[in-house]
């Protein structure tokens, strides 16, 4: 009975179920396929803010627990809890669900039941990452995970779908076996020191692991994480699956899963083997701001505006690395809000590109401007998102880059300053991209009768405009649950830390 009263639970099982009745559905009735699978990520998306109001900001430790025997003569238990960085990436995961099956009722014509299968599945994988407390759990959602977004991106992605899907397959596999090889051995490890068997996170925390096999176990870890999130030189998938994926899948890719990486360096990698993360931490946080600039400068050269914003992802996830790389509170309290911003923005942006592509079929700048004059709704949102994205005081992108930077400086300033350039970049190549497409003559004939914004899109589009202002006028809230996770991943990341704890008394 605890498996369906639990509400983190319940957030696992009801997308999950949800994807499995739709089978009872015909495949022919789109209204029912439609309206069924916006009810499931509604309803999530509502125990989702039920965890929220009753999340008790000052906990120290993981709230909503369940602890289920699974494989118990292994120690494998269905284990699921929360602190407050997995909070907002569930809240954030719940909130894009809906917007993405929204954008995909006028583009997703073939197969839709299957579609919406796999969106719901998918769903229940994600936040299923962000719940685990088991490693195996952990990974089994991890994998999990693959095979929906897989064909979402083979079966309704663009002409290059098949080796999209493909090359984002293999990347992800390949790390994900040497971090299955690592998990069998801590957890072999920690039974040959106490002789039971366990893959509880918090107890193998404590595990004495020799300095030389942390390295080598941190390292299978850190590869599996650094291409998920990912890393230079680890990043070549992301374009392409970016560009071929159909519009839900890119704002979910982009907003949910690039940060499951980060996740599990916060969760999983520092935490297990900090002496190893000490030894790797400079070579990390340095590749995370090389990636940075290099980033911004290829997307400085796209045409293709889907493939700039997915170049941008590359840039902002490799500041977020290098905020929880420098072991500082602050930095670290930025790096996981940024990530969240970062969901919001890059998913608005997906989403607003997936607007212009079903009006013109194309993505390419060249074929647009003077958008301002036909469609004056679409361009001041997309106006607003780009300077959440580029980090605008006032809108949310800014509180998480400021945060990143300011405590980054204090351990690594010359990477700090390296990343501020960087962040001007993506200032000079977003306004650059929204300066032709948006502003000047109307150099096409065919876009002079594009339509607005229609009412569905003003409904999945206004949240995420809301949230960014929100998180940029008054992040305290947001900031304040975040603090005492944050604070235990220093303590674990360094026992005795060299910076102050984060203390947010209040919201005023």
């Amino acid at each position: 009975m605890e498996l369906l009263t639990n509400p983190l639970s319940l957030l696992v099982l009801l997308p999950a179920a949800a994807g499995l009745l739709l089978l009872a559905v015909p495949r022919d009735n789109e209204a029912a396929l439609k309206g069924f699978t916006l009810g499931a990520t509604l309803l999530t998306l509502l125990v989702s803010l039920k965890l929220y109001a009753g999340f008790d900001a000052a906990g120290a430790g993981m709230q909503f627990r369940l602890d289920l025997p699974w494989l118990p003569a292994y120690g494998i238990n269905y284990a699921l809890g929360i602190d407050g960085i997995s909070l907002l990436l569930i809240m954030l995961t719940a909130l894009l669900m809906p917007a993405a099956v929204l954008a995909s009722f006028s583009c997703i014509k073939e197969a839709q039941r299957a579609y919406y299968i796999c969106l719901l599945l998918l769903e229940a994988s994600m936040i299923g990452v962000f719940a685990a407390l088991d490693l195996f759990l952990f990974y089994v959602f991890w994998e999990g995970m693959l095979i929906p977004m897989y064909f979402l991106i083979g079966v309704w992605g663009g002409p290059r779908r098949v080796y999209a899907a493909l090359k984002f397959f293999i990347y992800t596999m390949a790390g994900s076996v040497l971090m299955l090889a690592a998990i069998l051995w801590v957890a072999a490890a920690h039974h040959a020191q106490t002789g039971a068997w366990t893959f509880f996170m918090p107890a193998l925390y404590a595990g004495a692991i020799t300095p030389d096999t942390q390295f080598w176990l941190f390292a299978a870890f850190a590869l599996a994480f650094a291409v998920k999130v990912p890393l230079f030189p680890f990043h070549t998938w992301l374009p392409d699956a970016h560009v071929e994926a159909p519009t839900a899948g890119s704002v979910l890719l982009a907003g949910v899963l690039l940060k499951m990486g980060v996740y599990g360096y916060l969760r999983l990698a520092v935490p297990l083997f900090p002496a190893a993360a000490a030894a790797f931490a400079p070579w990390l946080a340095g590749l995370g701001v090389f990636g940075v600039v290099y980033a911004s400068l290829v997307a400085w050269s796209q045409k293709d505006i889907k493939k700039m914003v997915a170049y941008s992802s590359v840039a902002h996830l490799g500041l977020v690395v290098l905020g929880i790389m420098v072991f500082e509170p602050a930095a670290a309290a930025g790096a996981v809000l940024q990530m969240v911003n970062h969901g919001l923005s890059t998913g608005a942006l997906f989403l607003l590109v997936g607007v212009l592509y079903e009006r013109r079929h194309t993505r390419m700048m060249d074929d647009y401007g003077g958008l301002a004059k036909v469609m004056p709704g679409f361009s001041a949102v997309f106006m607003l998102v780009t300077l959440a994205s580029i980090g605008l005081p006032g809108l949310n992108g800014f509180v998480g880059e400021a945060l990143i930077l300011f405590g980054s400086f204090r351990v690594y300033p010359w990477l700090a300053g390296a990343a501020v350039a960087g962040v001007v970049l993506s200032a000079v190549y977003m306004l650059g991209m929204y300066q032709q497409v948006v502003f000047g003559p109307l150099r096409h004939e065919e876009n002079r009768l594009l339509p607005d914004l229609s009412a569905r899109e003003w409904l999945y589009l206004l949240p995420l405009v809301l949230f960014m202002v929100l998180i940029g006028v008054w992040p305290a809230p947001f900031l304040k649950r975040l603090a005492p996770a944050v604070n235990n991943y220093i303590v674990l990341a360094r026992p005795q830390p060299a910076a102050p704890a984060l203390e947010l008394k209040n919201e005023q």
